[in-house]
């Protein structure tokens, strides 16, 4: 869908911005490590003992550099682009730790601080780097989980949020067909009552059906595909009584439209376009084409209206009109690029509209 297709791995990205890291993570994520570290230090030396008082001793070091470097440092230096101060600082802190976890070995496990290594007895510039390093690497691991996953969560809460903007977007262009529809309805029956039309009571009684389905039957995203078609044929019933003999309409449904589903209101849009551009400003008589093909799981619609030959008087312009800028934000909005057509184009003698749909 629209705003689902911006993102490469929205289930991955809507887990983590979800989920919260408890006491419990932590604790099982460092249990995991130091067993790792025991296992393979104990099978490198062949001295499991060793290992376990090793790790033992140097995990809490690596937690406290891990933890000050990504609580601390990180958000108070780095956010703050002050790189250098960053670098100074992280490698001073390593190099204490780094130092007082050789005097903690030294006195309280072996007087051979680095058996992987030439037997030392002192504290080697060549042990401090192969230390530090080491350190780094443990510090590196686990910000590099940390930063992956703030970047998810928060990709996802922004994620969230433009996804509750564009739905407020879609439930604003949805909430203005309405008033927009009934409008023109109106207008229509304001005309057959100054003719002092016997059609009058028939369009007010259609115009009832039509705000029925409008007020109660579109407030989901997607309608029934065949409720939508029997509300265009009301309406087109409602626009015949109106214009009586100098309208030639034509309207097809080839397919089975049962089972599939639309955006409400979508398609009436350019019906009524087509008869504000046809009808209502044409003398004469006008011929509008209306075809809905239903295949597979996509709509072929297309809709025509001939060019007015003797235009009628020139009206004073009306404002608030919303037309064809609705509808094409509103496909924009609901559905992604590879599910929607949509080309209008004039020809000759009239204007066409063809639009291609996946249906839901």
């Amino acid at each position: 869908m629209y705003l689902q297709k911006q993102l490469k791995n929205k289930f991955l990205v809507n887990a983590v911005a979800d989920y919260k890291i408890t006491a419990w993570h932590h604790i099982v994520f460092w249990a995991i490590y130091f067993t790792f570290n025991f296992l393979r230090w104990g099978s490198y030396y062949n001295d499991y003992l060793y290992s376990f008082k090793s790790n033992l001793l140097g995990f809490p070091i690596h937690i406290t550099l891990t933890y000050f470097t990504i609580y601390y440092l990180i958000p108070k230096f780095i956010f703050k682009r002050k790189f250098f101060t960053f670098i100074i600082i992280l490698v001073s802190s390593i190099f204490l730790m780094v130092y007082i976890k050789y005097l903690l070995t030294y006195y309280l496990i072996s007087h051979n601080v680095w058996p992987e290594g030439p037997a030392t007895y002192s504290l080697t510039l060549n042990f401090t780097i192969v230390m530090m390093l080491g350190e780094l690497y443990v510090i590196s691991f686990v910000t590099s989980i940390k930063l992956t996953m703030d970047w998810l969560r928060e990709t996802g809460r922004v994620a969230k949020l433009e996804k509750e903007q564009l739905e407020t977007e879609l439930r604003f262009l949805r909430a203005q067909i309405s008033p927009h529809f009934f409008f023109n309805t109106l207008n229509n029956i304001y005309s057959l009552s100054l003719e002092k039309s016997d059609k009058t009571p028939e369009t007010i009684i259609k115009l009832s059906d039509l705000m029925r389905y409008v007020l109660y039957e579109t407030k989901d995203k997607d309608q029934s595909l065949s409720k939508e078609i029997v509300f265009i044929q009301n309406y087109l019933d409602l626009e015949k009584i109106r214009y009586t003999q100098n309208l030639q309409l034509d309207f097809e449904v080839i397919g089975n439209p049962k089972g599939k589903k639309i955006a409400p209101m979508l398609l009436v849009q350019f019906i009524e376009n087509a008869f504000k551009h046809g009808a209502n400003q044409n003398i004469g008589k006008v011929r509008i084409s209306i075809q809905i093909k239903i295949e597979d799981t996509f709509l072929h619609f297309r809709v025509s209206n001939t060019k007015p030959k003797n235009p009628a008087l020139p009206i004073k312009k009306k404002t608030g009109g919303i037309g064809l800028s609705n509808v094409e934000k509103r496909l924009k909005l609901r559905y992604g690029d590879d599910e929607y057509q949509l080309g209008i184009h004039e020809e000759l003698d009239e204007y066409i509209v063809n639009l291609k749909l996946k249906l839901r």
